[in-house]
């Protein structure tokens, strides 16, 4: 009921921060020092931090500017404080007659809590120090607990219960709030509040379960393998970072051009771990014990309530239908593939596994001259936030700013703060970018919700603040973040994410920005992938960093083109995910192993051999935010490629409709849910076979 239950994905599409209000758009532009011909939100991205004397001598903000959490100490103050006002919001919800009020205070209930669980769960993950993150994961825990026992507190669903339960009141509200009435009654409904008061508390218990298994499945599932270097050729041992006797494999390796190292690096990080073979085993059971418990079939029954598919048969033939439609084209992706295998290793020329990434990426670059060396100059971290920059204040009427940060406010001192302000509506929110690499960052880039938006009892509005994390490099003395192709592509889709928060200004917290069904959310992100790959759009910003010149055309359209390469063999591969992610959360108890069944999925829906004596489903962290939705990116992509190609394709720069797809898809009223699943719903699959 409180935390949003479709709420998304390291995606981590959640809502908000702390105890205490965030600071306002204070201090200069950090690019305002720096003389050069770039743009300020240019220059803040091309040029190192500055490091201002009231950063070096003020006082500590905070995470945030969160005063609590100058320090990790702080998180216990901050849940406390939630908790105290959470007590005194229960009570008011209970005695306040039924009326828009009621969800005013539901509404505020859920702020309240997600102001400590959405920045807490950013900082668990994303802080460099130890105990910053296990204090955030402490009250991480402290707060999901506190919220699955509101989710079956009989007295304040009554209290809802009361005004849904009133016709003639209902009719006299306005729609969204009509709509988030209902939500809150959904989140209770499929929390179990129907049971009795002892299967209540096992609904209870079994979601704390559940949460702390998700926690450790997502810790064991980004934890290295090690291996004797005795055990390894002499010759590929440089590939991988020594631990005295061992070699460390921390990922799959998968555009190593060795083919030696990619197969070493699959076979190794992939290997069985029976802890977390136990874990994601115990993960699955508890997910389904709780669906049976609180009245449905299975688990993917209960996480596909409110989605536009709706039920796992829906998703099951969505995924069957377009597999059959990619089979032919995946087919000859894969001979593709296998021929550029045998030209090169015509000792070892099976198509394996981890091939596919390599060879794609070599088809490409051959076909179509592409080299990611020849565009990074061209594709500055500063270059690219002008590209931003520009489209959004065409499409949206937008405009970042940089700003200044305090000292404490920010975890590492390459992070940039951005004020996004509309032309019309003044200041939207603020966007923190995490966008550099450094030791035990995770490697996934996400988008992080830190405080949703919502119109406050005294008129003003909340401002939505986010994070995006990304991976990249540092500039270096000589030029600065230089960006491929990929990485460009990926900070567009990430900045639709935050566009969506800044954009999604409704009334209510619960339904704020990226709040929305789970196979919606990621819309908005994948039609930014559209504009970074359109030249009217790049051909505004793509310069090189020393001598302005534009990237050609010819260069954009070869890049374009070349994306098409194994696009279905691809999508394929995301069609496998999506069916054994379905699997997994369907009957049970399952019939076989998870590994038996990842192989005989990976058989049906892929193509490629299973891989003896590896498990790559203990590596699938999105099983934790992805439950039974992971076929949701594929829904997405599909509902993007139609948006695109009605709105944008004749004319990237049109300005009359994009804001639909940033505001309404948070409010998912019915029209727009049983639009899309009926007519427009029949052309996704088609569409998306197209891309």
């Amino acid at each position: 009921m409180l935390l949003a239950a479709g709420a998304r994905y390291a995606r981590r599409l959640c809502g908000r921060g702390a105890a205490a209000a965030l600071q306002g758009r204070t201090g200069r532009s950090c690019a305002r020092d720096v003389s050069t011909s770039w743009s300020p939100v240019g220059a803040a991205f091309n040029v190192k931090p500055q490091s201002h004397l009231w950063n070096l001598l003020g006082e500590r903000r905070g995470l945030f500017g969160v005063p609590e959490l100058s320090t990790p100490e702080g998180f216990q103050i901050a849940q406390e404080e939630a908790l105290k006002k959470t007590e005194w919001l229960v009570e008011r919800a209970c005695s306040t007659p039924p009326g828009p009020q009621t969800v005013l205070i539901f509404d505020e209930l859920s702020d309240c809590l997600c102001r400590v669980a959405d920045l807490a769960d950013f900082v668990k993950i994303g802080h460099p120090e130890p105990a910053f993150r296990e204090a955030a994961q402490e009250a991480c825990r402290s707060i999901g607990t506190m919220v699955e026992k509101l989710n079956t507190n009989v007295e304040l669903y009554q209290s809802l219960q009361r005004l849904l339960g009133d016709k003639k009141l209902m009719e006299s509200l306005d729609a969204e709030t009509r709509r988030v009435a209902e939500l809150f009654m959904f989140d209770f409904e499929i929390s179990g509040i129907h049971l009795d008061e002892e299967k209540r508390r096992r609904a209870v218990d079994l979601n704390v379960k559940i949460l702390d298994l998700s926690n450790a499945f997502l810790m064991g599932a980004n934890v290295p393998n090690k291996i004797r270097k005795s055990l390894l050729p002499e010759h590929i041992q440089h590939h991988f970072a020594r631990d005295g006797s061992h070699l460390i494999i921390d990922g799959l390796h998968a555009e190593a051009s060795d083919d030696l190292v990619r197969e070493a690096a699959y076979k190794i990080f992939l290997y069985p771990n029976a802890d977390q073979l136990k874990c994601l085993e115990e993960l699955l059971s508890s997910r389904d014990l709780l669906a049976k418990l609180v009245g449905y079939s299975t688990f993917s029954h209960r996480a596909l309530q409110g989605t536009i598919a709706q039920t796992p048969e829906t998703v099951m033939q969505f995924l069957e239908k377009l597999s059959e439609k990619l089979s032919e084209r995946t087919r000859k992706d894969f001979e593709m593939m296998q021929g550029m295998k045998t030209k090169l290793n015509p000792q070892n020329s099976k198509l394996m596994p981890w091939d596919p990434p390599y060879y794609s990426g070599v088809i490409r670059a051959e076909r179509y001259n592409i080299e990611p060396s020849l565009y990074c100059p061209f594709l500055s971290l500063g270059a690219c936030m002008e590209g931003l920059n520009v489209l959004f204040n065409k499409l949206l009427g937008i405009t970042l700013y940089a700003e200044q940060t305090f000292k404490g406010e920010v975890w590492c001192n390459d992070v940039r703060k951005l004020a996004v302000v509309h032309e019309s509506e003044g200041l939207l929110g603020y966007i923190y970018c995490d966008f550099f690499q450094r030791a035990n960052k995770p490697q996934q880039d996400c988008h992080f919700t830190i405080r949703g938006g919502r119109l406050k009892e005294d008129g003003s509005y909340q401002l939505p603040v986010v994070v995006l994390m990304l991976n990249l490099p540092h500039a270096s003395r000589d030029f600065p973040t230089l960006l491929t192709p990929g990485m460009m592509e990926n900070l567009f889709h990430e900045m639709g994410h935050a566009m969506h928060s800044m954009l999604g200004r409704t009334r209510y917290q619960h339904v704020t920005g990226t709040r929305c069904p789970t196979d919606f959310a990621e819309v908005p992100s994948i039609l930014m992938e559209y504009f970074s790959n359109d030249y009217r759009v790049v051909s505004q910003f793509a310069k090189h960093y020393q001598t302005g010149q534009p990237l050609p055309k010819a260069m954009v359209s070869r890049l374009c083109e070349s994306k098409k390469v194994c696009t279905a063999a691809e999508m394929q591969l995301q069609v496998f995910y999506a069916a054994l992610d379905q699997i997994y959360h369907g009957q049970h108890p399952l019939k076989k192993s998870t590994t038996d069944i990842l192989m005989e999925t990976q058989e049906q829906f892929y193509g490629l051999p299973y891989v003896p004596d590896t498990a790559w489903q203990l590596r699938f962290s999105h099983l934790v935010g992805y439950g039974a939705k992971y076929y949701s990116y594929l829904m997405s992509r599909a509902v993007a490629s139609m948006i695109w190609k009605e709105c944008f394709l004749q004319d990237p720069f049109n300005s009359v409709v994009p804001t639909f797809y940033f505001v309404s898809c948070p409010l998912h009223t019915a029209d727009t849910w049983s639009a899309l699943q009926t007519d427009n719903f029949q052309r996704v699959y088609s569409q998306t076979c197209l891309q």
